[in-house]
């Protein structure tokens, strides 16, 4: 790397809650995704060697790496992540992401968005850690393809209608799912019967019902999920499981769940340094 910049840049990407996906063959998956407002922030400074580190921590964060690598360039990279890594919101999506725009800036590579997207998929992909969430957090709002093409509903709205609650238990590692044929097979089966049920006019509660009846016939569900599922529903809300993470998303929980985040419209950026 030659003649680059030594000022860094800074770019934001959403997080993504998946409600219901499936393997759609090769490197791509369907599904149905809302973005939350908290996401992961890439600061990148071009570098003889590169560095990554999350939340102050050194680590190796495999398509962060990767993505860098795919760009050719080396830079250090220092990641703050608003919400649980590896618990079904996208975090490593959004981190390669948000790492990718941010280093296309400071290292004045002219990348167009949907290169930079691209590249980022790849380097998910080939890391195991994810099969479309990147495009879901370049777009923001709701995104959803349920075998017709990708398309897009702006989420905007009242503010209780785009905040959400949840409770994270922990990850479920996403390579253990889509290495595993008979745990697939149930998710076939059961995002054929959701995509046959989608309203993507349907509110953000309806959503959720129709991510918690998918979850269900998946078997992914884990009894501490349930058990937090069933608590929301007694206090007269709507939760489903995080595709795939031991997280749990609801809507109308007041007072059940320890966290909130906002549903969002916009995509990953660029935010001044």
């Amino acid at each position: 790397m030659t003649d680059t910049p030594t000022r860094s840049a800074v770019a934001h990407a959403p997080g993504s809650v998946t409600l219901v996906f499936t393997p759609a063959g090769g490197d791509t998956s369907r599904g149905i995704s809302v973005t939350t407002a908290d996401g992961v922030r890439a600061a990148v400074r071009p570098a003889a060697e590169t560095t990554i580190s999350l939340d102050g921590d050194e680590t190796s964060f495999e398509p962060v790496a990767g993505v860098l690598e795919r760009l050719g360039v080396t830079a250090r990279v220092a990641l703050t992540a608003e919400t649980p890594v590896g618990a079904g919101f996208g975090a490593s999506g959004a981190a390669t992401l948000a790492t990718a725009l941010a280093a296309n800036d400071t290292c004045g590579l002219g990348h167009d968005r949907s290169t930079l997207v691209a590249a980022a998929h790849r380097a998910e992909v080939a890391a195991g850690t994810g099969l479309g969430d990147v495009f879901v957090q370049a777009r923001g709002g709701l995104v959803y393809d349920t075998g017709e093409g990708r398309a897009r509903r702006a989420l905007a709205g009242p503010v209780e209608s785009e905040t959400v609650a949840y409770a994270s238990h922990g990850g479920i590692p996403t390579a253990s799912v889509l290495g595993d044929e008979t745990a697939l097979d149930r998710v076939r089966t059961a995002a054929a019967s959701a995509f046959d049920a989608f309203d993507p006019d349907a509110s953000v509660t309806t959503l959720v019902e129709l991510g918690w009846g998918f979850a269900s016939e998946t078997g992914l569900v884990t009894d501490r999920v349930r058990e937090t599922v069933e608590a929301v529903e007694a206090a007269g809300g709507a939760a489903t499981m995080a595709m795939v993470g031991e997280t749990v998303l609801a809507t109308d929980a007041r007072g059940v769940l320890p966290h909130r985040t906002r549903l969002t419209d916009e995509g990953a950026r660029l935010l001044d340094a």
